[in-house]
């Protein structure tokens, strides 16, 4: 049984924190913990690119390392800036001259920023994910690469970027699916051309590999077949009900978890407008996919998140477990 207590409200929006040393520290320590390991793998298994002998490389270590490049795109949008050139020569290269003191010209940064795509992408699914509770919530939010009136003259995303349609209107870009706990905690997110339906996603088993008990979406998830498929995997999908479906029973406890919705719009309200992982000065699919996923990371290091506080407690009361939501 879950008991709501109204006196508490979900937090509001989290500003832009502070960046102070020791965050740094921490930040760093666990990207070069994971390029570490990352590099490593790649070498025993020997998953590395093959140089070409034909053309003249100097077999050197670069002065920036890959961590040190993750570290300072998270830095970036942890600091709810909004222009890498000027955060980057300004501040790292400035102020943070005594943590990066082998920083490289703005434009050699950019460059290794397509080195280190696919180490970012392993270490904000492994390292920057909460751990699953029991309710969680699932959502969808558009990602436009452009305004509709460019749509024919983009050429960045060619291929890629699809039309699609939200609450707030038709649009072009992708679709970017989060699912996230009480805790205002990111689980799982997946990234999809703009024209996905967004049950598509939870039929993937590697978007929902963590996710077991409650998890509760909006009227767009209603689907039968869906319910079946998440109830044999251990998930029990919550949604509203139409009008038209008569003989379907929801419990208290399942519609006060239907009004905290809130909390994973709040979320994706943070991820766009603090994080800054939407916007149309991408140049590069590269560009975009370590814009996205500094945004992810850098929204696990927010010192306050949106959550609900929740307390279960297991009393066995004639072998009955009670769990209590405050």
């Amino acid at each position: 049984m879950y008991i709501w207590n109204n006196k508490t409200k979900p937090k509001t929006k989290t500003l832009a924190m502070s960046i102070d040393n020791d965050k740094v520290t921490e930040i760093f320590c666990m990207a070069d913990d994971f390029c570490r390991v990352y590099d490593r793998f790649v070498k025993v298994n020997g998953l590395a690119p093959k140089r070409d002998k034909s053309k003249r490389r100097y077999h050197r270590d670069g002065r920036l390392s890959d961590a040190e490049v993750i570290t300072i795109m998270i830095l970036f949008h942890l600091g709810g800036h909004k222009c890498l050139k000027h955060f980057y020569l300004y501040e790292v290269c400035g102020h943070m001259r005594d943590l990066f003191p082998h920083t490289v010209s703005y434009n050699r940064f950019v460059e290794l920023e397509r080195k280190v795509v696919v180490p970012f992408i392993l270490f904000v699914n492994r390292c920057c994910m909460g751990a699953c509770t029991g309710i969680s919530f699932v959502d969808s939010t558009a990602l436009r690469v452009c305004r509709n009136q460019r749509i024919r003259l983009h050429k960045v995303f060619k291929g890629l970027a699809q039309r699609g349609q939200c609450s707030m209107g038709w649009f072009y870009g992708f679709k970017l699916h989060l699912i996230c706990s009480e805790k205002g905690e990111l689980l799982s997110f997946m990234l999809t051309p703009g024209n996905v339906d967004d049950r598509d996603p939870l039929r993937n088993k590697s978007f929902i590999e963590r996710i077991f008990g409650k998890l509760v979406g909006d009227k767009g998830y209603i689907c039968k077949d869906l319910f079946s498929r998440l109830f044999v995997d251990g998930i029990q999908l919550i949604t509203k009900l139409k009008s038209n479906m008569k003989g379907q029973l929801m419990t208290v406890s399942d519609k006060i978890l239907l009004r905290k919705r809130a909390l994973i719009e709040t979320i994706n309200d943070e991820l766009k407008n603090i994080a800054q992982i939407e916007h149309s000065r991408h140049r590069s699919v590269v560009g975009f996919t370590v814009n996205l996923m500094a945004g992810l990371a850098a929204y696990s290091f927010f010192p306050k998140k949106p959550m609900i506080n929740v307390e279960r407690v297991s009393p066995y009361e004639n072998g009955i477990i009670q769990l209590s939501l405050f």
